[in-house]
C-alpha cells in the first residue's frame, strides 16, 4: 500500500502533522504502538494541566474569606486522577474521530524501517510512502540508585497510567519542570511533599533570574521549599514506604517517590540504520534546519530531535515538516519562537533568546500586575510582563510573562516575535480594560520611549 506520508507516532506532533497533511490533500497513514495521542495526551501536558487547574482553585481558596466567600477547598489526588482520565478519554476520542473524518489510516502496531521508503508493521506487513515523519517521543529516565517499583518509585508516566499510590508523604526528585510543577500540584492536592533538587529549581531553563526569584517566593507562600544541593545516594524499599539516603547521610522516609529526572529520545526498535538515519551521542535523530534527516524524504520532529522535549515544540515542528513536504525547503524551524511554559505555583511563559543575550545591555521593559485592576480584582497580582529588545535596532529579543494566565498571555508575544516591528505592534494595539494583557502595552511603550522608536502612523481612510 502506497502513501504520500506515513507518520510514526501519534503524540501532539505526530497527530498534528497527520492532520495538516491530510487537510492539504495528501494520502496519510499514522502508526501508533501504544495509546492514541502519545505521551502528551495520556501522560503529559493534558492531564497535568487538568491537575494544575485544580491546584490553582485550591490555592485561590485561601483568599475566599476576604471576598465574602465562605469555606476553603482541599484536594484529593485519587478523585483528581479519575477526572483527568475522563478528560483524556474525551480528547482521545475526538482525535480518533477527526482522523477518520479526514481519511487518515490508523495502524495500531510497532513500526520499523526496512529502507528509506518502506516500514514494517510489527515486523511483518510492509507499507511504502514518499515521505515519513518520525515522531516517536521520549521515555522517562530513571537514574541510579533508583529503579521503578510499583506503588513506590514512579515516573510521571506511571503517575497518570495508574491510580496514585496510598500515602500522604511524597518525595519529588528533580530540579526541572516536572519537579517545579508537581511540587505545587501535589501539595495542593493534599500531599506532604519533600522536594529533593540537586541544583536550584529550573536553573537550566531559559527563564530570567527575576522570574525564577518570583516563583521561589511564591513557593514559600505555600510552604514549599526544595532541599537543594542534595542527591539521593541510596534507596531502600521498606514495608511502610521508601527510604532515601541523601548526600551527607540524611535519611528521608516517604510513602512513595515521583521522579522528575528527565527523559530520553524514544528510537528503540525503529531500525534507523536500515533507513540510513543518524543519531548524535545522546540518541537524538540528526536533522537539518528544515527538519530533514540524512534521508531528504524522512523528517523527524519533537522529542526525538529536541532536548527541550515539550508538546509546544513538537506541534511547531509538525507544521514546519509538513510545509516542507508540500514545498521543499520552504520553511525553517526556529526553536526560539516556540513558547516555553511552566505551570506551577506561578505560571511562567517565555519566548525568544535566553538570558545570555542580555549581556549586550539591551533595553528592558517591565510592567507588573501589582497595580493592574484586573489582577487586583482577582486577588492574584503577583507577576509581570518582561520584554527585552535590542538597544540599537529595537528588535524584540525575548519576552516573559510571570503570573496568572501566562500560558494564554504569552501568545501576544508569539504573534509578533521575529518581526522587526514587534514592539511597535504591541505598543500600538488596542486592549480591553481592565485586562492583564494591558501590561504588554505598558512594557512595550516603556521600551519604545527609551529607544525613541517611531510608531507607525495609522492610516485613516475617508469616504
Amino acid at each position: 500500500m502506497q502513501y504520500d506520508l506515513i507518520v510514526i507516532g501519534s503524540g501532539p506532533g505526530g497527530y498534528r502533522a497527520a492532520v495538516l497533511a491530510a487537510q492539504r490533500g495528501l494520502k496519510v497513514g499514522i502508526v501508533e504502538k501504544a495509546e492514541w495521542g502519545g505521551c502528551g495526551l495520556n501522560r503529559g501536558c493534558v492531564p497535568k494541566n487538568d491537575w494544575h487547574h485544580s491546584a490553582k482553585l485550591i490555592a485561590s481558596s485561601k483568599a475566599f474569606a476576604k471576598r465574602g466567600v465562605q469555606g476553603q477547598l482541599s484536594g484529593d489526588l485519587g478523585t483528581a486522577w479519575e477526572h483527568q482520565k475522563k478528560v483524556v478519554k474525551t480528547v482521545r476520542d475526538s482525535y480518533i474521530g477527526n482522523m477518520k473524518r479526514l481519511g487518515i489510516s490508523g495502524f495500531a502496531a510497532s513500526a520499523s524501517f526496512v529502507d528509506a521508503n518502506t516500514i514494517a508493521l510489527d515486523g511483518h506487513d510492509r507499507i511504502t510512502a514518499h515521505h515519513f515523519i518520525v515522531a516517536t517521543g521520549s521515555y522517562p529516565y530513571v537514574p541510579k540508585p533508583f529503579y521503578q517499583t510499583d506503588g513506590k518509585v514512579l515516573t510521571s508516566d506511571e503517575l497518570f497510567n495508574q491510580p496514585p499510590p496510598a500515602g500522604k508523604r511524597v518525595a519529588i526528585v528533580g530540579s526541572g519542570t516536572v519537579g517545579a510543577e508537581f511540587a505545587f500540584i501535589l501539595t495542593m492536592l493534599g500531599k506532604e511533599v519533600v522536594w529533593i533538587s540537586q541544583t536550584a529549581p529550573l536553573s537550566s531553563s531559559c527563564f530570567s533570574p527575576p522570574t525564577l526569584k518570583l516563583l521561589m517566593d511564591k513557593f514559600k507562600q505555600f510552604g514549599i521549599e526544595p532541599k537543594t544541593g542534595n542527591r539521593p545516594e541510596a534507596v531502600e524499599m521498606l514495608p511502610e514506604g521508601v527510604k532515601l539516603i541523601l548526600q551527607g547521610g540524611e535519611e528521608v522516609i516517604v510513602d512513595w517517590v515521583l521522579l522528575g529526572t528527565g527523559r530520553r529520545p524514544h528510537t528503540t526498535g525503529l531500525n534507523l540504520d536500515a533507513a540510513g538515519l543518524n543519531t548524535d551521542s545522546k540518541g537524538f535523530i540528526k536533522i537539518n534546519e528544515y527538519l530533514q534527516t540524512a534521508q531528504p524524504n524522512i523528517y523527524a520532529i519533537g522529542d526525538v530531535t529536541n532536548p527541550r522535549m515539550t508538546a509546544n515544540h513538537a506541534l511547531a515542528d509538525a507544521a514546519v515538516a509538513v510545509a516542507n513536504i508540500l514545498q521543499a525547503e520552504s520553511r525553517k524551524h526556529d526553536r526560539k519562537a516556540v513558547p516555553d511554559m511552566v505551570y506551577s505555583a506561578l505560571e511562567l511563559g517565555r519566548i525568544g533568546l535566553n538570558g545570555a543575550a542580555e549581556k549586550n545591555d539591551p533595553a528592558i521593559g517591565i510592567a507588573t500586575f501589582d497595580t493592574n485592576p484586573r489582577a487586583l480584582g482577582q486577588d492574584d497580582a503577583d507577576g509581570f510582563v518582561r520584554l527585552v529588545a535590542d538597544a540599537q535596532s529595537g528588535v524584540l529579543l525575548s519576552g516573559e510573562v510571570a503570573g496568572a494566565d501566562a500560558g494564554e498571555l504569552v501568545h501576544l508575544i508569539a504573534q509578533h516575535y521575529g518581526q522587526p516591528d514587534a514592539l511597535q505592534h504591541l505598543a500600538q494595539a488596542y486592549f480591553s480594560h481592565p485586562a492583564r494583557a494591558e501590561e504588554f502595552f505598558n512594557a512595550a511603550e516603556a521600551i519604545a520611549a527609551k529607544l525613541n522608536l517611531e510608531l507607525p502612523q495609522q492610516v485613516i481612510s475617508s469616504s
